[in-house]
């Protein structure tokens, strides 16, 4: 199978205010939010990176998705360079977290030609995405609602269609299901599926366990920042292990081995 997103040995490390260090309870100055992180996640699969929070999830993410450079290593997607050409890597990734910040007073009609044309689509190929879109996730009754009066799943949908407003190859979700209810919830994993089917290739970050377990093709277990375990589901499934019992007796283990 042909590597569609190669992580190359990366490490990141963040500098502490006093204020976060409070908030992480120690005197270190620096915090090592991942530390020389390989995997490949192919064409046409969904990768799930499976830890508790902390872990480094979101921070691999965002260098995938360029918003962050590792400090050390580095990232193909589909061939080209975060570091190097950061351009061609966003021209081909929707990228979403739970902290994208839509504004409030515009609609997501609005939003959504004004990001379609940050990609250079052209009006035709705006309405076309738009439709399919907007129909998928049930957006229209709500396409001239200003973002401020949306409801949080809502929001999210609009969130996910702008992402995908300009029909990536690489799709990488930070906690896609993450405070949404059992129904949206529901539409966006189906979307996934579908997407998938068309040939699409998806990281997602979770700490859910049956998300993993119902979507993805293969699991990459990271814990401190380092990618302590990876492996398909269906060779996950044959050994007939509950997920969240291997992942508690792994993480269990590293625990013992910091101590």
């Amino acid at each position: 199978m042909k590597p569609i997103i190669s992580v190359e040995s990366i490490s990141k490390t963040f500098h502490l205010s006093k204020k976060q260090q409070k908030i992480e309870n120690t005197h270190e100055k620096k915090k090592v939010a991942v530390n020389h992180l390989s995997f490949e996640c192919y064409e046409g699969e969904i990768y799930g990176l499976l830890g508790p929070n902390g872990a480094g999830k979101t921070t691999t993410l965002r260098c995938i998705s360029t918003l962050i450079k590792p400090d050390e290593g580095n990232i193909l997607v589909d061939s080209f360079s975060v570091k190097n050409d950061p351009t061609n890597v966003r021209k081909r990734i929707g990228f979403l977290t739970s902290d994208l910040k839509l504004e409030d007073f515009f609609t997501p009609n609005y939003l959504f030609t004004y990001f379609a044309k940050l990609h250079g689509l052209s009006d035709e190929r705006i309405e076309a995405r738009r439709q399919l879109l907007f129909t998928k996730f049930g957006i229209h009754d709500f396409a001239e609602v200003k973002v401020g009066d949306l409801s949080s799943g809502m929001r999210q949908k609009v969130g996910i269609a702008i992402s995908l407003v300009h029909d990536p190859m690489v799709i990488v979700f930070d906690e896609p299901t993450n405070g949404l209810d059992v129904i949206t919830a529901k539409v966006v994993t189906d979307y996934l599926l579908n997407l998938k089917k068309e040939g699409k290739t998806i990281i997602l970050s979770t700490h859910i366990f049956s998300l993993v377990e119902k979507i993805c093709d293969r699991v990459g277990i990271i814990i401190d920042g380092k990618l302590v375990h990876t492996e398909s589901m269906d060779d996950f499934r044959s050994k007939q292990l509950s997920l969240e019992d291997f992942f508690f007796d792994l993480y269990s283990k590293e625990q013992e081995v910091k101590s």
